[in-house]
């Protein structure tokens, strides 16, 4: 009985066996097959993306040419990153002079986009409402372009959104609502746009938001209590009104509330306020200290006196290490404050280095060793209206641009008592000081002069084509152009710059330093970067002679004139070798350009900037066989045929 179930048995197992050894291979097939599948369906989405890329046309042309005949090679593409499976997860073309509508790229090909940074370019037009379908999008930067149109509601739709950054573009409507369904959202910067209408309170239902900037917009109406809890706020230049909500913090930087209100105390690089304002901001700031000092005195008064004096020596000591002004007023306000006062002994004269249009500037050299200039309004200036709203406007414009031939501002105080502006420091003062001590006009040699012209073109440049809304500087002269011990050039005193408005006439009073207008402002009274233009030429010229190019410059309308180049340059100075002598001819050529009376044949100073940066330069000539009116004939034809590199 036991032999015939075994044998029974064998053969059951036998087909078992062989079943399992089928399916098994079915199993196999069936995952091989999901595999390729999947394998293709990537290989799919990567050739749609690479094309999608490709189409937008902000790529150079040699990489198109590789694209077209391998799509799949987008992941070696500069700016473009991919994740393990080749699929895009990171756009990044900022700063990369971009152009057309950001409507160009198929959002729709990228649906594991995590990071898309397109800022400071060109691209003009709506934002895409397909944005609103990358549901893995963590950051989303648009800042410095010329979009136009409202906030699409369908960012409200992006879950995984941490940051979003729309500053500086030409963005109107109001804020969409939906803004308030990102959860996750920790900062958002709207600012510098044409934004109207009331501030949504569901942005101060985001639990994440630490960082929220709407200045310099339109907004209307009072101030959400539901923003007080935010870190860092900044309301300033729009038209809010009503009281400030209890509860607000003293960084919060929502300086233009209520008109002229007094700035102390709400920034922390401001002094304390006097005791004798009533204002919410006084009483909230005697209130919370209290406050706070009550409450640790019941959990703990030692420990908490302990870890502020811990606090505060790390504190200094890393301001005296870093050696960086910022180290300190990031800390603590007060403490850079109160080092001004003291390394200027209250802003004795003796640390006073010269006076500026509308104050004195002088020498401060703080705890950390650092050296800083301070251009402080005297207290008739600073009761008058215009010579304060020129404070303003420089703080209002050196805040936003940072060029490396711009002086930097290092930080401002605005008090009802006390105003000024903290510059770096520029060992040998101004341009116009150096050409006129012989001396130092010796050590200012002609490599020194041709770098500082250069240098002064590219930051006109950057003003004029980069900044939105363009800035022209309005007060372009050897006096507003500082340098430092290694004689670089800085364009300085912005109190006169303008905004320029696209939609409005940019009628203005009269500004400038005589002898540097542009002659059509005398009778247009309108700003436009020409008039930059003509001013650079004439400093142009003066850098050349060592000297203001007045007589110059009326005498060159005279067809009689036919001095030489060489002859006008700065005597003091040995004649410059060769190869400077090309750059000398170079300055001189296109400097004459820009002094053409009429300001549509003056050419842009990105023109300027880009002859200066390219390689190619005038054939080597003697400069004593160069008329002033050959130069000037060739100035003219440059400037009517087009600079060959503009």
């Amino acid at each position: 009985m036991a032999t015939t179930s075994l044998s029974i048995s064998i053969p059951i197992l036998a087909i078992w066996a062989i079943w399992i050894l089928l399916c098994g291979k079915c199993l196999d097939n069936a995952l091989q097959q999901l595999v390729v599948a999947a394998s293709g369906s990537s290989h799919a989405l990567q050739l749609k993306q690479a094309k999608a890329l490709q189409e937008t046309g902000w790529w150079p042309s040699a990489t198109h040419a590789q694209a077209s005949s391998n799509y799949s090679s987008a992941c070696l593409w500069d700016g473009i990153t991919c994740n393990v499976g080749g699929s895009v997860t990171r756009i990044d073309r900022s700063f990369q002079s971009l152009r057309g509508q950001l409507i160009k790229l198929n959002f729709s090909f990228f649906p594991n986009l995590v990071n898309l940074d397109l800022s400071s370019n060109s691209l003009t037009g709506r934002i895409p409402l397909e944005i609103g379908i990358l549901k893995n999008l963590v950051y989303l930067r648009l800042r410095f372009n010329m979009l136009v149109g409202p906030i699409p509601s369908t960012l409200g739709h992006l879950p995984n959104l941490e940051n979003l950054d729309l500053c500086q573009n030409k963005i109107n409507g109001s804020i969409a609502p939906e803004i308030g369904m990102l959860k996750d959202l920790s900062y958002l910067n709207l600012s510098h746009n044409f934004i109207s209408g009331e501030i949504p309170s569901a942005l101060g239902m985001i639990v994440p938001l630490l960082s929220l900037d709407l200045s310099y917009n339109n907004l209307t109406g009072n101030i959400p209590s539901s923003l007080t809890g935010i870190y860092t706020l900044d309301l300033s230049y729009n038209s809010l009104e009503g009281r400030i909500p209890d509860g607000y913090a003293l960084y919060h930087t929502s300086h233009t509330l209520n008109g002229n209100r007094d700035l102390c105390g709400q920034f922390e690089i401001f002094p304390p306020c006097s005791t004798s304002e009533k204002s919410i901001i006084t009483e909230i700031k005697t209130f919370v200290p209290i406050t706070i000092f009550l409450g640790f005195l019941f959990i703990g008064g030692g420990i908490f006196l302990s870890r502020r004096m811990f606090k505060k020596n790390q504190i200094e000591s890393r301001g005296s290490k870093n050696g960086n002004i910022f180290s300190i007023w990031n800390y603590d306000g007060h403490i850079a404050y109160e080092d001004i006062i003291e390394a200027t002994e209250d802003f004795d004269i003796r640390y006073c280095i010269g006076t500026g249009g509308y104050g004195s500037v002088y020498r401060a050299e703080l705890p950390s060793g650092n050296v800083v200039a301070l251009k402080k309004l005297h207290q008739r200036e600073a009761e008058n209206l215009g010579f304060y709203r020129s404070f303003i406007n420089e703080v209002r414009v050196l805040t936003e641009i940072r060029h490396r031939n711009i002086v930097k501002l290092l930080g401002f105080c605005v008090h009802k008592e006390c105003r000024f502006l903290i510059y770096e420091y520029m060992e040998r003062g101004s341009l116009f000081c150096v050409l006129r001590n012989v001396d130092e006009a010796m050590e200012l040699d002609w490599s020194k002069r041709v770098n500082i012209i250069k240098g002064t073109a590219h930051a006109l440049s950057y003003m004029h084509h980069e900044c939105i809304p363009t800035i022209v500087h309005r007060d372009i002269s050897s006096n507003n152009i500082l340098l430092n011990s290694e004689f670089q050039g800085f364009i300085s005193d912005f109190g006169t710059a303008k905004l320029l408005d696209p939609d409005s006439s940019n009628q203005t009073l009269v500004a400038g330093t005589y002898g540097y207008i542009a002659p059509e402002f005398a009778y247009t009274m309108t700003v436009t970067e020409k008039c930059d233009v003509y001013s650079f030429g004439v400093v142009a010229v003066e850098v050349l002679m060592g000297r203001h190019p007045g007589e110059l410059l009326s005498s060159l309308s005279s067809s009689s004139q036919n001095m030489m180049l060489n002859e006008i340059l700065d005597q003091r100075l040995p004649p410059p070798n060769r190869l400077v002598a090309q750059d000398i001819l170079l300055v001189a050529t296109v400097a004459f350009a820009c002094l053409h009376t009429q300001p549509k044949s003056r050419p842009t100073m990105k023109c300027v900037s880009q002859e200066f940066l390219s390689r190619k330069k005038p054939n080597v000539i003697p400069l004593s066989t160069i008329s002033l009116l050959q130069l000037k004939k060739q100035a003219a034809y440059v400037a009517g045929s087009g600079f060959a590199y503009c």
